[in-house]
């Protein structure tokens, strides 16, 4: 199975109106200072590799950036860090994206053998893989049936406003669930797609990192 390149995956999404989240695939310091400085502060970096599915596990993501200074020393370190630990990695770019928060979610897709494109969705970033809290459904996916998942998973009162936190835009992960969907039975050599994590909150729902692989 090969993983996808970064710029193809973002290409695929936006033409199926998925927006990726304000950022930039840059190479060098000066590039990632000056998309920093375009997008405002605070930015995340981020390395983008075939190669390193998951990023933080090789010190290829920095957080909470606040100017220009940290950005050319962060770059720096995802570089070292990446050689150190990844040193047969091939990198086609670190990533510039500006910093937002709200609830992590996760939607997904793997072409099962018996039943097909099947959709999941859950809570996003770490908790998918501590606490587990997904569902799924065989595509297509519809809007009643994406709904049906939002509902399902354990941790739904808190993205619906649970003791004072803002609930969050539910049209707007429907969406793309749906979307994703649409895809997954459209590009039959897709056989991953993960968004993980999508940062949610009352107004909008921003995937802000892309897997795939065919």
């Amino acid at each position: 199975m090969e993983q996808f390149k970064f710029k193809k995956m973002v290409n695929l999404l936006e033409k199926y109106k998925i927006k990726f989240f304000k950022s930039k695939m840059v190479k060098d310091l000066d590039a990632a200072a000056a998309a920093a400085k375009k997008f405002g502060f605070p930015v995340v970096l981020k390395v983008i590799s075939k190669d390193i599915i998951h990023k933080s596990d090789v010190g290829g993501v920095v957080t909470g950036i606040m100017d220009e200074k940290k950005v050319k020393e962060g770059f720096l370190k995802i570089m070292k860090n990446i050689k150190r630990k990844v040193p047969k990695a091939k990198i086609e770019g670190v990533l510039v994206q500006k910093q937002c928060k709200g609830e992590e979610i996760i939607i997904g897709m793997k072409r099962d053998k018996q039943f097909g494109p099947v959709i999941m969705f859950g809570l996003g970033g770490i908790f998918v893989e501590v606490m587990k809290d997904v569902v799924f459904r065989i595509c297509p996916v519809d809007r009643k049936m994406a709904i049906e998942m939002v509902n399902e998973i354990k941790a739904a009162p808190v993205l619906k406003g649970f003791r004072g936190k803002k609930k969050i835009n539910i049209d707007a992960v429907v969406d793309i669930i749906t979307k994703i969907s649409k895809i997954a039975m459209d590009k039959k050599k897709i056989l991953e797609i993960d968004l993980n994590p999508i940062i949610v909150d009352e107004k909008n729902a921003n995937v802000v990192d892309v897997r795939m692989a065919g």
